[in-house]
This record gives C-alpha cells, structure tokens and sequence, in this order.
C-alpha cells in the first residue's frame, strides 16, 4: 500500500466552480482562490479563474488519482487550491484528496451540483431522484435502475451520453422512457433539449450535460423487481441456472448488506452473484466458474442486468480462490464434493461471514449433512411444484428438491480453522 503524503502546512482548499465561473463563487472560496500560492484543477475549471488569482496553475494529469498523493506532497509547504465541478464531495476530487489527508487536512467550499441545479429546474425533489453516473464507468450500469415510474439523473461522461442512454434504454424495453438534456448548468449558456428514447434524434451538444430520464416501459417489457428471483428468462442460460424461486431463497439466507463482497463457487450463470449486487449498488462479487464458454455467459448476463461489474475468474476451485479477496459470504452452488473446497472457502470467510451452499445430488447432500451436525447452522430442503396440463386438466409437476445448507461462522475464537474440526 502507497504511503500516503505528508501533512501539508496548510489545509488544502477545495472549492466547488460551476458553469457559471468566478462570477458563481461565494466571498470565502473566492479569497481561498486568491490567497493560494498552487492552483490545482482540470484545464476547464482553471480557465475560469481571473488574473487576480495568482497562484502558480497546475493542471491534473491523466490519470488523475495515482497523482493525487505526489501533487499533495510535492506542494505541502504552500498554500493550496484544488477546484472541483460543482460539490467536491458528490462524485467529485473530495473523496480522493479526503482518503489522502483526512478532513482534518482540507477545507471544502462547496457549490450547488449539477444534480441541485437540474432539480431545480426540473421541479423533482432531490431525495426521491436517484442518480447515476456514467462518468469513468460503463453505460450498462444504468440498466439496474430501471423501473416504471422512476426518475433519474445521469451523469454523462461526454457529450456523446445522450445518445448512449436513449439507445441503451430502447434495446431494454424503455423506449417510450422521456429524456432531457441539460447543458452547461448554472451557467449563462445554459440550454435544454428532450424527447423520447426511441426517438431520440438529437446531435451531441455540450460535453457538460445531465440526462434526465422518466422511465417508461412498454407493455411487453420484461419485469425485473428490485427483490431477488429475478425471472428465469432474464437469464440466458444452458441450464445450469439456479431457479427463480430457489434463487430468492438463497439470497434472503446469504443476506445481502450494502459494500459486502459475496464468492459465488460454481457460477453457472452467475444469478446469484448478479441479484447480489442488484441488491445495492456498493454490493461486490466475483463468481467463479471453470467452463470457459459458462463463464463468459455469466458476463453476458452481468452486463444485460446491469452490474457490469461482476468479476468473473475462470478456473476450478478450490485452486483459483487462494488469490481473491477474502468474502463476506460464499455460495456454492457447483463443485461441492472437490476435495477441500469447503474448508477453503470457510478458511477464507471472514468472521460474521455466511456460507450457503446448494445441492440435488445425494452424494452433496450427505456432505453437507455431516457438515450440518458437525457445525451446525440450518439445514432445509426446498422444494417448488409446478402447474402443467395434464390431458385436459391441470396438475403438479415437481421440480428436483434442493438441499441447503447455510451457517454463520462465528467471531473470534469461537471460529475454528476447518469447518469440519468440530466433534
């Protein structure tokens, strides 16, 4: 891990500019720009500084955070300004130069954002809008907030954005959604343009824009609720698929929390590690498949439902688990008689952590049997029944029943290091 920088003399300033420029600053970030002797910020923000600003003008570098540190140190002994768009501390340079120097180490001059500003104008409260941003990040990432009647602002990486969600949300089924384009916020250039999704035909504007979308679905949209059990048919699949309704019980037992990263062993087509980062956006997973063809399926279906970010490892376990990060929760839904895997992954489970592991097959269900009354936890057997013509009437269909096994490994010396050490 990199040393973080020495303290510098003087908090640094870090002062929100918007669109509207030096004209938009309040009297104390005005005279924090004045009295600094280094000025830091993008080339933008930097042109919008009058001469009465004297301080030597440096801009960031591509890319941005690794310099971070070095600018910081190389300029502890001064006075110094860093500009950032609108609020530093919304998507912006405060979170990087907060993780840097604490905040002990900086005083922050915040500006309305461009998301305040686009309420604004919109009539949208604030706190019920959610945001997206798409700045540094893949589109696809939208995708998982898409939902009938929801508004959303998206912060677009340039000025091709636009263009990019409409097109996004029409090949999803949201075409009939409203988007508008709102450009150079605050400022005295300030514009808008709008339409719909499916038909959007409007030119790349301003590369400072916001998108605001009112979601709208058509009628024969897929339905994908913010709850795990996702349709099967969300999924693109060869079968190896946990189902809908064995899924959502799986995911309440792993219990999802916000920043938690789960181990989905055996990924098949990788619902599970999907519908868990669904179920927050700071949600991580790294799913695990050895089948080349499987695992490049799960990214597939990864990107399609919006959480691009799903890291998929191809190899067999337990060997291409020694170098992840350790998890707060395992699912096994593969693989579950290869020799020491299950020691491996509760070696590698934090404490608190959860392990859930899911099986048809007698041979896996003897072992997780022994497991269950060698450490416990809750052992259950799922079953789903469904209705299928029978001649003229209507009858049961039973699918294959699911054993489950799920334990909580306990909290220090209570843990042991095998999970198979307990008499």
């Amino acid at each position: 891990m990199p040393a973080k920088p020495p303290t510098p003399r003087y908090p640094v300033a870090v002062v929100g500019i918007g669109a509207d420029g030096w004209p938009g600053l309040s009297d104390p970030a005005r005279a924090a720009l004045r009295e600094a002797e280094v000025l830091i910020g993008g080339p933008r923000q930097l042109d919008l500084l009058p001469p009465e600003c004297a301080g030597v003008r440096t801009a960031w570098p591509t890319p941005l955070r690794p310099a971070v540190p070095r600018l910081l140190a190389e300029h502890r002994e001064r006075r110094t300004a860093v500009l950032a768009s609108g609020d530093p501390m919304f998507y912006g340079i405060g979170r990087a130069l907060a993780q840097e120097l604490g905040p002990e180490g900086l005083h922050v001059l915040p500006h309305p954002s461009s998301l305040s500003y686009a309420c604004a104008r919109l009539g949208w409260p604030l706190e019920t809008t959610e945001v997206v941003t798409l700045v540094g990040r893949p589109p696809s990432r939208l995708l998982a907030a898409l939902h009938e009647d929801r508004r959303l602002l998206v912060l677009s990486a340039d000025a091709n954005t636009p263009a990019e969600v409409a097109a996004l949300l029409t090949a999803h089924g949201f075409g009939p959604s409203r988007l508008r384009v709102l450009e150079q916020l605050g400022g005295e250039a300030e514009t808008y343009v709008e339409g719909t999704a499916e038909t959007w035909e409007h030119r790349p504007g301003d590369r400072l824009n916001v998108v605001a979308v009112e979601c709208r679905a058509r009628a024969d949209a897929l339905r994908l609720g913010l709850l795990p059990g996702l349709p099967d048919e969300a999924y693109e699949h060869d079968g190896q698929l946990t189902k809908r309704h064995i899924r959502a019980a799986t995911l309440a037992a792993l219990a999802p929390a916000p920043g938690e990263l789960l181990w989905d062993v055996g990924g098949g087509s990788g619902s599970i590690a999907i519908e868990w980062m669904r179920a927050h956006p700071s949600c991580r997973a790294v799913s695990v498949e050895r089948d080349p063809a499987r695992a490049a399926r799960i990214a597939r279906n990864a990107e399609r439902l919006g959480v691009p970010g799903l890291e998929v490892v191809t190899g067999a376990a337990p060997a291409s688990l020694s170098s992840l990060v350790p998890p707060d929760a395992v699912f096994i839904g593969g693989g579950l008689t290869a020799p020491g895997l299950l020691d491996a992954c509760w070696e590698a489970l934090r404490p608190g952590g959860r392990l859930v592991a899911n099986t048809v097959t007698l041979e896996s269900e003897a072992l997780l049997g022994e497991r269950h009354r060698a450490y416990g936890g809750e052992l259950v057997r799922l079953a789903v029944a469904h209705a299928v013509p029978v001649g003229g009437f209507t009858g049961w269909r039973q699918a294959m029943p699911v054993t489950q096994w799920s334990v909580r490994k306990p909290f220090g010396a209570e843990a042991s290091s095998h999970i198979g050490d307990r008499p």
